[in-house]
């Protein structure tokens, strides 16, 4: 498949602006994708393109060229990138407007999105229900964040639809432009266009799986001038009014080993990072959760029988006081749960629910309660479905609603401090703001 041939409305959809009455011009067609994400340096504009040099953008009403991130080849078409001036109020790349970052009250958490096609493991991905990642994309825009935090793992097309398959029958896969656009930007884009990004990097966007793509399109580090993928991708904070967001690769820490050089590298990471993390109000992003329990089995209709994990970087984190972080956020288990340690230790919380299949030993019916994990007593709260997460700001607390594939609230949550509790819902949706 071409570049073009798919992706034309991308560009569109992406901007909020395909066939709406704002629309004054038509988008340049070489723009397949564009959005702005978050990172060390502040905010970035990012534009996927075909066939082109890379575009102007224009930033408070002027030019301003973009500069080429990294080279098109057979794999992936050109990125091209642009810094954006702190306080900027408006940006627009192919005369169309991209999102800016302001202080973040209303902040969408989601992860694990992608659709799983791996030898055996096949997906519907052609079912909306079955993989319902760009209905959970188009109900988050629909609440106006004012930022979208992706907790890691965008690509899942690794092989092929196995013949004669008519539920994912015509996939792309690979990790190349097609299957990152089926996976992840094509039904992201209300949600891409809605928000500036914060990007975590899984452990599917590993150099031996995702790298490729991950390198090119969304590390927040400049392009290696030789086009390697970096093992691991530098750790960094952004700061969003008194929240600071910590992020972290945990990609390559393994869930219940501890192996020296894997430890060493998030230890590496959190010393880039203090003292802020002894400061301050905070949270650490980061694929795998430090704290959490995964199931792996059940009997009739009792709770499942779970695991705990991450050893890789409880065993990095020991002797760490952390006391500016609140909480960690993270996916990789693909189901939604919060532990809660009281005030001993930051609050953790897992959204692994955007699209991909979760654990079989799972339910969607809440279960939990008082756990030992790391040593110390935990309070867990946890459930399987499809959804995202919406995080607001209320005086010092935070408050959360788990939203499933029908924007039906299915749990409520606060965090105070380092306090964390969450119980399960029915009611129905919040109306998003007006405006």
């Amino acid at each position: 498949m071409t570049f073009r041939s798919s992706l034309i409305v991308t560009l569109a959809i992406s901007l909020g602006l395909a066939g709406g009455a704002g629309a004054q011009t038509p988008p340049d067609s070489s723009v397949v994708a564009a959005w702005v994400q978050l990172g060390a340096e502040g905010a970035e504009a990012r534009a996927v393109i075909e066939g082109a040099s890379c575009p102007a953008a224009t930033v408070d009403g002027k030019p301003r060229p973009m500069a080429m991130r990294a080279a098109g080849g057979v794999d992936f078409p050109e990125v091209c990138a642009l810094p954006l001036p702190a306080g900027a109020a408006s940006v627009q790349i192919a005369g169309r407007p991209l999102a800016l970052p302001r202080p973040a009250r209303r902040i969408v958490v989601l992860g694990d999105t992608g659709c799983r096609l791996k030898g055996l493991a096949v997906q519907a991905c052609n079912d909306g229900r079955a993989w319902p990642f760009a209905a959970v994309a188009r109900l988050a825009a629909a609440q106006k964040p004012d930022l979208v935090i992706h907790v890691g793992d965008y690509y899942y097309r690794e092989t092929a639809c196995p013949p004669a398959l008519k539920l994912c029958a015509g996939s792309p896969s690979g990790d190349r432009w097609g299957a990152w656009a089926a996976d992840f930007f094509d039904p992201a884009q209300p949600l891409v266009a809605a928000a500036p990004w914060i990007f975590a990097r899984g452990n599917h966007e590993t150099c031996d799986r995702g790298g490729k793509g991950w390198t090119q399109l969304l590390d927040s580090e400049p392009y290696p001038a030789d086009g390697a993928c970096r093992p691991v991708s530098a750790a960094f904070t952004v700061h969003s009014g008194d929240l600071q967001l910590h992020v972290l690769d945990s990609g390559l820490s393994e869930d219940r080993g501890r192996q020296p050089d894997q430890v060493a590298s998030i230890r590496a990471q959190i010393d880039r990072l203090a003292p802020a993390l002894d400061h301050g109000a905070g949270w650490i992003i980061t694929h795998r959760p430090v704290w959490g329990l995964v199931p792996v089995a059940r009997i009739g209709p009792a709770s499942p029988i779970e695991v705990g994990l991450n050893f890789t970087q409880q065993t990095a984190l020991k002797g760490r006081t952390l006391n500016g972080v609140q909480m960690i956020l993270s996916g990789h288990v693909h189901h939604f749960q919060a532990v809660d340690f009281g005030a001993r230790r930051p609050a953790q919380l897992i959204v692994g629910t955007g699209g991909d299949v979760g654990p079989t030993a799972d339910t969607a019916t809440a279960y939990g309660g008082p756990r030992e994990l790391d040593g110390m007593d935990a309070d867990t709260f946890t459930f399987s479905r499809f959804g995202y997460v919406l995080l607001e700001k209320d005086g010092e607390d935070w408050t959360g609603t788990f939203h499933d594939a029908e924007d039906v609230v299915r749990a409520s949550c606060r965090l105070r401090q380092r306090r964390l509790s969450c119980e399960e819902s029915g009611a129905p949706r919040k109306a998003p703001p007006a405006g």
